[in-house]
């Protein structure tokens, strides 16, 4: 049995789920909401990184997973011997550092000593990092606030004085006002969805990764042929606007790409960062978790 986790901050796998496409070649694949699993121990935002996606891949939880651009980087850190199955495109317009009208915040230099929300541990916690590097500013001089989902909330009402925001949140906040964008994602990284699993697995079961990826490939291909009947899957969940899930859908990229050179040194440059902020207790060499015979997989596929 094959266990496939899943939860809807990965758009292709949350979609794959709901389809039964995958059904039609692993019938016996097991289904394993992220949401479920016992969270585990999370840090401070000044003084580590949630490790749980990665975690879970070696204590039973699951086989596959499909996450942003940290979880990864901060299970190799943990010692866990991850292997990248494959990447997304660029996903730059998904999400950008915020501040509201009036605050006397314009860029990601003034944001020493202020209060900045974001999902720490997950491509904003990278966003924000970058962000404050090219400001000349470190983590250290900020006040990071771990918001989950509660990041637009937060800033609308004054909680905090910026927020790493992504779609479809990030409408809600301007439905209510004209946020002032501090530092779009596009120039800082490319933000993609990746999708990783334990080397053991990759090794051994080479048609079942085969057998997921041709299935997200062909999710994903659905998706963006049906962008509305996606956005319903996830609006049925959460509650969220449909149009907004829409909007959102439609300004992610769809598909599986092979790990490209240009995307490791990307990784690389962010991992060296989180560790030189000490949000990482160790370095590592992000190329260690990379099997270059994959790509002939994600390309066949």
């Amino acid at each position: 049995m094959t266990r496939v986790g899943f939860f809807p901050h990965n758009n292709s796998l949350w979609v794959l789920r709901h389809r039964g496409i995958l059904e039609r070649s692993l019938p016996d694949v097991e289904w394993v909401d992220l949401r479920s699993l016992p969270a585990g121990d999370r840090p401070a935002p000044t003084q580590g990184l949630p490790s749980l996606h990665g975690d879970h891949l070696f204590d039973g939880g699951y086989d596959f997973i499909g996450t942003g651009s940290t979880p990864p980087v901060t299970a190799q850190a943990r010692g866990h011997d991850i292997v990248y199955v494959a990447i997304s495109g660029p996903r730059v317009d998904n999400g950008r550092l915020v501040a509201l009208p009036g605050s006397g915040i314009a860029s990601p230099a003034d944001l020493a000593g202020k209060r900045v929300a974001l999902g720490h541990g997950s491509w904003q916690t990278t966003l924000l990092l970058l962000a404050l590097d090219q400001a000349g500013l470190t983590w250290h001089d900020i006040e990071p606030v771990d918001a989950g989902n509660e990041g637009a909330r937060l800033l609308l009402d004054g909680k905090v004085d910026a927020w790493t925001g992504s779609y479809p949140a990030l409408a809600e906040v301007e439905s209510e006002t004209r946020p002032v964008t501090l530092i779009e994602t596009a120039g800082l990284f490319s933000h993609r969805s990746l999708w990783f699993t334990r080397r053991d697995f990759a090794v051994r079961h080479r048609d079942v990764l085969a057998a997921i990826v041709g299935a997200l490939q062909e999710s994903d291909a659905w998706i963006r042929a049906n962008p509305r009947e996606a956005a319903a899957l996830f609006a049925a969940d959460d509650g969220a606007d449909l149009d907004a899930w829409e909007h959102a859908l439609r300004g992610r990229p769809f598909g599986l790409l092979p790990v490209s050179d240009d995307f490791v040194a990307e990784q690389q440059r962010a991992a060296d960062l989180l560790h030189a902020n000490g949000l990482l207790d160790r370095k590592i060499t992000v190329a260690d978790a990379v099997l270059p015979d994959l790509a002939d997989l994600v390309t066949r596929a």
